[in-house]
């Protein structure tokens, strides 16, 4: 597969050719920076109805009325390993291995020489969810093209997360092998990897891809406030995947109805009990207040949370007395859910994992571990990795450990307090 090669909009690019950004010449006001605003309207009118196969086409136009020569999107599959065009003719590049993929870990632009021109690679993101990137090649680029590249990025990102809503076509296409009934139905449920806001950030992942039942995550934002949420159903097979199914549909109905965690955690007992009450899930749910920084959390029968503060993990924190399971706190405890409180410092990293990201054992048996975990997170988060690229980067290697063959479905999200990026 090669790495560095762009078809569609005829780039061969390589590390030799990476022009800094910081580099670029001034904003120019010659001719070629003028725009043509009424066709720029048509397209941008046009764009609201396009279907997302006629995607490709319509940033080629956007692009040559922005005064540039041509963009190409690429979306990133499920297991963020490849960037997969949209034009279908194009080659997918490797995240790890390609100028794209640098600007896709990184969320920032990378500009490359190609022949006869340049080419930029611009992250498309919405929100805090990394989605792929954009090509945009150019005769020679300036303050002004790099603006108008950006903003090209930022309207085919919003496009792109309007349609794929409703897109089979775009579902597909970031696939590369096929999806258990199981792991269908359960990904419908599933929200983006990454949310936030100036305050805070949340993001997950979830192993094995295709083949995952029992395992699922939920974040939301409500006005101020994090919610979290990590899930682990008793068994691996479509009743697994209808029971975290029906416990993230009751956690978002308390939500969306006003409840407080006390509510939402009751919501779903509530729901497996009256629903599925021959299955249980463990869980952890959080609420953050993302301006104090006030930490709720309820453990059902779960791992505890991990919370890491300045590089290092604070053994026992988020630690509580063992509750019962979801689903099956009437019948083990008839007393009320105990919610735990504590105030996060700026910077905190809160952990929630499933068994079997710890659990995954090597060829000689040894488990991949709590330790090896932390260790991990801690040493790239040190690194400048931003939170979603630290999750994907260990998740692989967890993979990896395991020689692609996981044991047990693999959930990890992380979420991070950061008051003073507002």
């Amino acid at each position: 597969m090669p790495d560095e090669r762009v078809v569609g909009i005829g780039v061969r690019l390589g590390t030799e050719g990476v022009i800094p950004v910081s580099d670029l010449p001034p904003a120019s006001a010659g001719r070629g920076t003028a725009v043509d605003e009424n066709r720029l309207d048509e397209l941008i009118i046009e764009a609201q109805t396009a279907l997302p196969f006629e995607l490709p086409p319509l940033a080629n136009r956007c692009a040559a009325a922005l005064g540039l020569d041509a963009a190409l999107i690429y979306l990133v599959d499920l297991q963020q390993r490849l960037l997969i065009p949209l034009d279908e003719v194009s080659e997918p590049l490797r995240v790890d291995r390609s100028t794209a993929g640098w600007a896709y870990r990184t969320l920032a632009p990378r500009v490359a020489e190609a022949d006869g021109g340049v080419v930029v690679w611009l992250p498309l993101v919405d929100g805090a969810e990394r989605l792929g990137v954009l090509a945009v090649r150019t005769a020679s680029l300036d303050g002004v093209r790099m603006r108008r590249s950006r903003m090209l990025a930022y309207l085919f990102a919003m496009l792109i997360t309007s349609k794929r809503a409703y897109s089979d076509w775009l579902a597909g296409l970031a696939r590369t092998a096929t999806m258990r009934l199981p792991t269908e139905m359960l990904r419908a449920f599933l929200p983006p990897h990454s949310v936030g806001s100036s305050r805070c950030v949340s993001t997950a992942v979830l192993e094995p891809a295709y083949d995952v039942a029992g395992d699922a995550y939920d974040h939301s934002v409500v006005k101020d406030v994090l919610h979290t949420m990590i899930l682990d159903s008793m068994g691996h097979d479509l009743v697994s995947g209808l029971t975290t199914s029906v416990a993230m549909a009751a956690a978002r109905n308390a939500r969306r109805s006003g409840g407080e965690l006390t509510d939402v955690v009751g919501s779903v007992d509530q729901a497996l009990a009256q629903w599925l009450p021959d299955h249980f899930c463990t869980g952890v749910l959080c609420r953050l207040d993302a301006v104090t920084g006030v930490l709720q959390w309820v453990n059902c029968g779960h791992p505890p949370p991990l919370l890491i503060r300045a590089e290092r993990v604070l053994n026992g924190v988020l630690d509580s007395p063992p509750q019962p399971p979801i689903g099956l706190a009437g019948q083990l405890a008839p007393a009320a859910r105990q919610v735990h409180e504590t105030t996060l410092e700026p910077g905190d990293c809160v952990l929630l994992y499933t068994d079997g990201v710890v659990e995954a054992r090597d060829e000689d048996g040894a488990e991949f571990g709590l330790d090896r975990f932390t260790d991990f997170i801690i040493r790239s988060s040190a690194a400048g990795q931003l939170p979603a690229e630290v999750l994907r980067l260990l998740i692989h290697a967890i993979l990896d450990y395991q020689r692609n063959q996981l044991r047990d479905d693999a959930t990890i999200l992380l979420f991070e307090w950061r008051p003073q990026y507002r």
